[in-house]
């Protein structure tokens, strides 16, 4: 059934959930108001445990006052204790709950709108994520990402399930370069910490927040805090969001591809003992995410030279950019939970020991398309798999582990130690009809059947020593054990007896084993407790994998290579924050995706330079704030190479020895590279009154032009961009927000990312988000 269909369900589930975390929340507080509490004080951005999210967020009515004290103190946790940004040698943009609601950032995109040198992308099932160059830009069932991501500390080793927990956040870190000591593997780019708020003992408190724009928009956020007592607390937190799509499919398809429903609830229960030397955190977390899957516009359409024939005659409107025309039924449904547990013990003064595990079991199932429009009239004996309906299912088990030794003392030694292990297994099925237009309906069907057993295992520590009272010294190490089994059941078979024919055939067993030593050394300068300067050098690593094609060669891992010095500064009494770097990176064999006659394959490349710098700059001076962020990339091959083109078979085997693979220069740039990304924004808070204020924001990001795939051509160029945002907030009291606000206020048509074509499915432009607007309100208690 449609996602149009749902719609009245859909608007009554928003109104269920806010009407249970109000009614909660009163009992809650009838319970609560019977035990003594001690005296409340509202906590600063760098308390973990105050209220956070874009519902709880503390700049309060009045902040424009409150602002004279200066910036607020932003907290990392990357390096696996509490730490202020302006003292690691890391290049890294943090968001504070603060920044996240004034910034409009609701969803992972979002991000980049902020942070220089990133470039994220949703394409179909997955999210790609790339800073300086490095991730990953085409998922296949062995790969990895490039960039780390976490969530309450887990690792969420996938890019399909990163996006559905963004929702009542604390914090989020981005940090650039290798992570490979204390994150490890699959952080080549960097790594993204992203972290919900803590529970708060002795304290009943919440929020409900409601979001109507452009769209039918209907986002319905809230939470709720109950801690009864000094030793348990419990923080509840939910989410329902729907909209309907940006483009409108005027093709005989009941679905209508961009248009979603997600509803999600977390629980984080904390225990700790009266003397506060235990503590424990019990998380828990579901999401349902169901879509008509994504629009994804036939380039044929907008380039007549790119428009396959067999295809009826274009309806005129196929000429605009959110006009799509599809015969088939769409989804894209993805499903799952994550158990967590983590404690935390003083062994002593000076020493804790801290251990996290964690299960996460998601599955996802889509279909789409696959010629992207009508199909051709005579079907009975299909050419060039026009026509055609693909369905994939992939279920992923992982099972994390994680144990830390680490000082907690004062002294200038400062250490952490730990293991991690890491199991999961990841069966796909995926089924292909070239005989019907809407569905998989049809007995003679392609089908692919795998299983992929991952494990991962490492032994880490990082010092960091104050050599004198200025000059610290740090240095770090990870040894990386990896392992992939891959169960190659069925590969594009032609079965015929439909989606009931048995699995009968023996697997075909691939097995990489992958190992390395990754880490960090850097010198840190305390010029003064106001100006640090660093120099590091750092290695990253990624596993390497098995191909889907039989006897297709394994890929190795590939790793990154960086050196880079910066400096920190807080200026004018804490009101002007500079924070910069410049680095060098060597990129060594580099896993490029690609598509062998549409099927998925993984290639080593030759290495990449790059060359780098980044500036970030915040200032508040009264109820004046501003912030820029200007990333600059030179980053492209450092040798001559050939691999895989997926849009040119043939290649150019007279310059590949003879294989059909295409040479990519010397000197070329290297996918998701831009050479610039630039953001900027400003916001003044106008006092109405003691306690209502009115604060009008706009900001703006720049990415340049930049490529897919090693091969710049119409099916990967993806075109610079400029999107500005508006927002005006009225705070009325401590209790009440209203927020107007504006997305792309000038209606910027730019294209996102490009999809390249495969067996399963033709590629294809992702247009960005057009202009959006409503209104969104708090209600805090």
């Amino acid at each position: 059934m449609s996602l149009v269909a749902h719609r009245r369900a859909r608007l009554l589930g928003a109104a269920c959930l806010s009407a249970l975390l109000a009614s909660t929340a009163a009992h809650a507080q009838e319970a609560a108001d019977q035990v003594p509490s001690n005296p409340q004080t509202v906590p600063q951005a760098s308390d973990p445990t105050g209220p956070s999210g874009p519902g709880a967020a503390t700049n309060q009515p009045g902040e424009a006052a409150a602002a004279q004290d200066g910036l607020e103190e932003i907290v990392i946790t990357a390096e696996r204790r509490e730490q202020s940004l302006q003292d690691i040698p890391i290049s890294a943009t943090v968001f504070s709950a603060n920044e996240i609601a004034r910034r409009g950032i609701t969803n992972l995109a979002d991000v980049q709108q902020s942070a220089p040198s990133v470039a994220i992308n949703t394409v179909n099932r997955s999210t790609f994520i790339n800073i300086r160059g490095v991730g990953i830009a085409q998922s296949a069932p062995t790969s990895n990402p490039g960039i780390a991501y976490y969530i309450d500390g887990q690792l969420i080793p996938h890019e399909q399930f990163i996006g559905q927990s963004f929702y009542d956040i604390g914090a989020i870190e981005v940090l650039r370069g290798p992570q490979g000591t204390l994150t490890g593997q699959n952080s080549t780019g960097g790594a993204i910490y992203v972290r919900t708020p803590e529970p708060e003992f002795n304290d009943t408190s919440g929020y409900v927040e409601q979001t109507i724009g452009k769209y039918d928009q209907y986002r319905t956020t809230g939470a709720l805090n109950w801690g009864p007592n000094d030793t348990v607390a419990v923080r509840i937190a939910g989410i329902h969001d729907e909209r309907d799509s940006f483009s409108e499919n005027i093709g005989p398809s009941p679905s209508e591809p961009g248009a979603f429903n997600l509803d999600a609830v977390r629980v984080n229960l904390a225990l700790r003992t009266p003397d506060q030397r235990l503590k424990i955190n019990v998380r828990g977390e579901y999401f349902d995410y169901r879509s008509d899957n994504i629009p994804v516009k036939n380039r044929g359409d907008l380039v007549p030279a790119l428009r396959d024939p067999a295809q009826p005659a274009n309806d005129p409107r196929q000429s605009e950019e959110f006009v799509i025309r599809e015969d088939a039924v769409s989804f894209l449904n993805q499903q799952g939970y994550r158990l967590s547990g983590e404690l935390r013990y003083d062994l002593g003064d000076a020493l804790q020991i801290r251990g996290l595990t964690s299960w996460q079991d998601g599955y996802t199932r889509d279909q789409s398309d696959g010629d992207r429009g009508l199909a051709p009239i005579a079907l009975a004996a299909p050419t060039a798999r026009r026509g055609r309906v693909s369905r994939a299912s992939t279920d992923f088990r992982t099972f994390i582990n994680e144990l830390n030794l680490l000082s907690t003392g004062k002294g200038p030694l400062q250490w952490v130690v730990g293991a991690f292990s890491l199991h999961e297994t990841v069966p796909l099925v995926q089924l292909r009809d070239d005989r019907s237009r809407t569905d998989i309906v049809s007995a003679i069907l392609n089908r692919t059947v795998t299983e992929a057993t991952n494990t991962s295992r490492s032994l880490f520590g990082q010092a960091n020593w104050f050599a004198t009272n200025r000059i610290e010294l740090i240095a770090g190490a990870r040894y990386s054990w990896d392992k992939q089994v891959y169960d190659r059941f069925e590969v594009s078979r032609t079965i015929t007896q439909g989606i009931g024919t048995p699995v009968t055939a023996m697997p075909i067993t691939g097995v990489q084993k992958s190992t390395a030593l990754t880490g960090k050394i850097g010198v840190n300068v305390h010029v003064t407790d106001d100006l640090l300067l660093y120099a590091t050098a750092s290695k990253g690593y990624k596993a390497g994998g098995v191909n889907l094609t039989p006897n297709t060669p394994n890929f190795d891992p590939e790793k990154n290579y960086v050196y880079e010095a910066g400096v920190k500064a807080e200026l004018l009494d804490r009101h002007l924050r500079i924070n910069a770097d410049i680095f060098r990176s060597n990129y060594k064999d580099i896993q490029l995706a690609s598509l062998l006659n549409g099927l998925p394959l993984t290639q080593n490349a030759a290495s990449g330079t790059a060359w780098g710098a980044e500036f970030e700059l915040t200032a508040q001076f009264g109820g004046f704030s501003f912030n820029g962020g200007i990333g600059w990339l030179d980053a492209q091959f450092a040798d001559d190479v050939c691999v895989n083109n997926t849009n040119n078979p043939v290649g150019t085997p007279s310059l590949c020895g003879g294989v059909a693979d295409q040479l990519v220069p010397k000197g070329q740039e290297l996918p998701f590279s831009p050479e610039w990304t630039i953001n900027a924004g400003a916001q003044y808070a106008f006092a109405l009154g003691s306690d209502v204020t009115l604060t009008p924001r706009v900001q703006w990001s720049h990415v340049s032009r930049q490529i897919g795939t090693p091969f710049p051509s119409a099916f990967s160029d993806v075109p610079a961009r400029d999107v500005v945002d508006a927002r005006l907030t009225l705070d009325l009291g401590a209790r009440y927000r209203l927020e107007a606000f504006v997305n792309n206020l000038t209606d910027e048509v730019y294209i996102a990312s490009q999809i390249q074509n495969a067996s399963s499915a033709n590629g294809g432009y992702i247009f960005g988000a057009p202009r959006q607007y409503g209104i969104r309100g708090t209600v805090r208690f």
